[in-house]
């Protein structure tokens, strides 16, 4: 899924870090050795066709590399249920 992030991310939290992140040898042979932190947080974004949503965003960062691989999870949190 194809998105932008507009704005800043709010409520960033860190999910993993070090060792306990699965992908750790997976983003060390891709981006380096570093030490990497899974983290989450909210974000207004647009989608491909140009809808904009409230969503939880995911990605890998790391100091020195910066955030990598950011990942939409879904349902949107704007969604009525």
């Amino acid at each position: 899924m194809d998105f932008q992030i507009i704005g800043s991310i709010r409520d960033v939290e860190t999910i993993a870090a070090g060792r306990r992140i699965r992908d750790l040898p997976r983003l060390r042979r891709a981006y380096g050795k570093a030490r990497w932190r899974k983290m989450k947080g909210r974000a207004t974004v647009k989608l491909r066709d140009g809808t904009v949503r409230q969503a939880e965003v995911h990605w890998y960062e790391a100091h020195g590399i910066g955030r990598r691989e950011l990942k939409l999870k879904l349902p949107f949190l704007d969604e009525v249920r």
